[in-house]
């Protein structure tokens, strides 16, 4: 048992002074290297821009809303409102797809086709319709990175029931299941699972990075992807970093509560041998 405790604390303290050395490296350079903070901002800079950010209130004008607030949180507020209407779109579209694409091999002939024509095309490439179809507001935001989140929902799943066994299939069979609707809710959905948690997790990565060309081209005032081009602009880019920094822990954060709840909740069963 003392055994395992050092053996974490070991682990936890290579990781703190990783990041210390990592933090030392980058101020060092800033400073004696580079030495001009609008090329590179040093860790101070950006500890001290972080500082100011926090004292600094902005409207949060949404839904009826009129308060002020700490603008960092309005920013967050926006951005997650862009995120989530995009990923849940994806969601809501790109399992259903996959699914009857994986199921149904004549409706994967038709549809697979349109999908690997209009997949390679970058998100960056919509913009222009965004902003006809949808004009500037969080749901061209959100539709931005819905386009970069479906395909790999979409190929996730797809793949997923395109492995299904046939034993799978003819046992459940045997037990009772002869319709479509049954052989997928009891033998492709359950075997696909862990394929359809991949996709949600590479797409909710590709959709967070997607982020930042959603904010840009002005559809609000505020979120982490819009301040980051208003600051780039300002040439304060010691702000710029510490948005970056901002975007890069609230990723880690989504992945990690997602990777619990999906491998710790609902594929526990996956889980190996522990030694």
């Amino acid at each position: 048992m003392v055994k395992k405790h050092l053996q974490k604390l070991s682990g936890k303290s290579v990781e703190i002074v990783s990041i210390c050395s990592a933090i030392i490296l980058w101020q060092l350079i800033a400073v004696y290297v580079v030495q001009n903070k609008f090329y590179l901002p040093s860790f101070t800079d950006v500890t001290f821009a972080f500082v100011d950010i926090l004292s600094r209130d902005a409207k949060l004008d949404l839904l009826g809303l009129d308060y002020q607030l700490p603008v960092l949180l309005v920013d967050l507020i926006y951005s997650l409102m862009h995120f989530w209407i995009g990923m849940l779109s994806a969601l809501a579209i790109g399992i259903p797809v996959g699914m009857i694409m994986g199921w149904f091999q004549t409706i994967d002939r038709i549809v697979d086709p349109l999908i690997e024509i209009i997949r390679p095309i970058p998100p960056l490439a919509w913009i222009p319709f965004a902003i006809i179809w949808i004009g500037l507001n969080p749901l061209a935001a959100g539709f931005l990175i819905f386009i970069g989140a479906v395909f790999p929902i979409i190929i996730n799943t797809f793949t997923g029931f395109k492995n299904v066994s046939r034993v799978y299939v003819e046992a459940a069979k045997v037990l009772g299941c002869n319709t479509d609707r049954e052989l997928i809710r009891y033998v492709a959905l359950p075997y696909a699972l862990p394929s359809i948690a991949a996709g949600i997790r590479i797409a909710m990565g590709v959709g967070w990075m997607c982020l930042v060309a959603a904010e840009m081209f002005g559809v609000s005032r505020n979120g982490l992807g819009y301040k980051i081009w208003h600051h780039y602009y300002l040439h304060n880019m010691e702000f710029v970093l510490v948005y970056m920094l901002l975007l890069g822990f609230l990723g880690l954060f989504i992945d990690r509560v997602l990777r619990y709840y999906i491998d710790g909740k609902l594929l526990k069963w996956r889980k190996g041998v522990v030694i």
